[in-house]
């Protein structure tokens, strides 16, 4: 068993320990933010009375729902970086029905040396907002840190920002995660939370990269750090350092990070993570992010089966992920997007049954979703070389509304009968057009107001104010 692999096991068996105790010793007293729109679709309960998740919402208060997949280029950098990125990933992203990427970028690439900030790297971005804005594919740019970054072989922070203090580091070349347990590597993590000068770079990065896209048109918002990471203290099992970095390092990052991005942006939403230990049914320990456009952004990958095995229901690893993750959102009332999940190996039997038990489980709670990861080939790919999906990953592609003019009641797939329900009430004043996205295939859509088929995978349905609806979406 390998270092890694080890670590998952025991965070496994440690978090979901802990995850039970959680949500039977304590009852944290909600504090929802003002004027917060009700869910979807009921969200799982951790505690009697717990408030409603709020949705995610658009300037004219239209709900949204954002389902999509991951884009990147971890292999270029310099001048060929992002050089893997095309347009085609866009275009076939909307071909199947989804509006959404989360662009992955790097720290490293934007500014190679202190202060200078490369043009270049700012133009490929450029072009890339501008291929997903003309296929109507709104993005998420991620700020995405692999291992923290070049200094360890990877990608994200700088090699001239990253300090160790002389620790060791050994590279795990068969299982690069392991290399998060580190000394070195935690090291740097804490150097980068606690370092004044570190602390104003980061910002004035983000300040820049903002400032540069602010206001195009593809622009949903920004994932400050991609699974930010920390150092145990002597003593701390894993849960209880997570909870203590989410506490005491991550959220005052977000904050001065929000800070900065709102110096040049002040419409986008902002995305904060939790570490990746919430993956295993821990509660976060993230405090208030104070700014608000906050959306909850944890990531939904399961140790077990990111070390190969097959999905097992009977492990309950869905329920006590979802039991810890709405946590956060209920007690600050933000909306949840998660960023990232999937497994590597979607051909494994019982990988069906996880995907439609996944889908069901976002579901409830989220806003939407970025599955990992819009690529050819094999692996974490979502397709093929062909453009075809890979095994199971098709259940991903489900009828679903962007954005609803109205109040969601319930909205619902069932993926054996092929039928997607919508239930709403529109909006007394404002938008009266709500729009569906549809995978390919044959799809009916009915409902009690206009129905207008725009385009091939696009339907608008047309309300009048105040009018409860109720939309159906028949398969055939």
């Amino acid at each position: 068993m390998s270092h890694s692999v080890f670590w998952r096991v025991l965070v496994l068996r440690t978090a979901l320990t802990a995850a039970l105790a959680a949500g039977a010793l304590l009852a944290p007293a909600p504090v929802p933010k003002a004027g917060a729109t009700p869910p979807a679709a009921p969200a799982a309960s951790s505690w009697p009375g717990a408030p409603a998740i709020p949705r995610l919402t658009d300037r004219q208060g239209r709900e949204l729902t954002l389902r999509g997949w991951n884009v990147e280029d971890k292999t270029h950098r310099g001048d060929q970086a992002l050089s893997a990125v095309t347009e085609r990933h866009f275009r076939d992203l909307r071909a199947n029905g989804f509006g959404f990427a989360r662009l992955l970028v790097f720290w490293d690439d934007l500014e190679p040396e202190p202060g200078r900030y490369s043009t270049g790297y700012l133009k490929k971005i450029d072009r890339i907002l501008d291929w997903a804005a003309r296929n109507d594919v709104q993005v998420l740019i991620d700020a995405h840190q692999d291992v923290f970054g070049p200094a360890f072989g990877h990608r994200g922070v700088p090699a001239w920002a990253t300090r160790t203090d002389g620790l060791p580091f050994t590279p795990h070349p068969d299982d690069w995660f392991a290399e998060y347990f580190e000394p070195a590597v935690q090291r740097a993590f804490t150097h980068l939370y606690e370092d004044a000068d570190l602390r104003r770079a980061q910002a004035e990065a983000w300040r820049v990269l903002a400032r540069h896209v602010a206001g195009h048109p593809a622009v949903f918002g920004y994932d400050l750090i991609n699974e930010p990471m920390g150092e145990p203290h002597e003593g701390e099992d894993l849960p209880t350092a997570a909870r203590r970095i989410e506490r005491d390092q991550l959220t005052p990052m977000y904050n001065r990070l929000a800070d900065a991005v709102r110096s040049a942006d002040r419409d986008a939403w902002l995305l904060v993570e939790p570490t990746p230990i919430v993956g295993e049914g821990v509660p976060t320990g993230l405090g208030r992010v104070d700014d608000p456009k906050v959306v909850y952004a944890p990531h939904f990958y399961n140790a077990a089966m990111e070390a190969g095995a097959d999905y097992d229901p009977g492990a309950g690893w869905i329920e006590a992920y979802e039991r810890a993750v709405v946590e956060y959102p209920r007690r600050y009332g933000v909306p949840v997007v998660v960023g990232e999940w999937g497994p590597p190996d979607s051909s494994l039997p019982g990988m069906g049954l996880f995907y439609r038990d996944a889908m069901a489980s976002l579901n409830r709670y989220t806003s939407g979703w970025a599955g990992y990861v819009w690529c050819y080939g094999g692996g974490y790919c979502a397709v093929d070389g062909s453009g075809a999906f890979r095994p199971h990953k098709e259940l991903t592609a489900e009828p679903y509304a962007p954005s609803v003019a109205g109040t969601v009641r319930s909205a619902s797939y069932d993926p054996q009968s092929g039928v997607y329900r919508l239930v709403y009430r529109a909006a007394r004043y404002g938008p009266r057009v709500t729009e569906l996205s549809l995978p390919p295939g044959r799809w009916r859509v009915t409902a009690d107001a206009t129905v207008v088929r725009t385009a091939p995978g696009r339907a608008r349905i047309v309300a009048a104010w105040g009018q409860d609806v109720t939309v159906t979406v028949r398969r055939g």
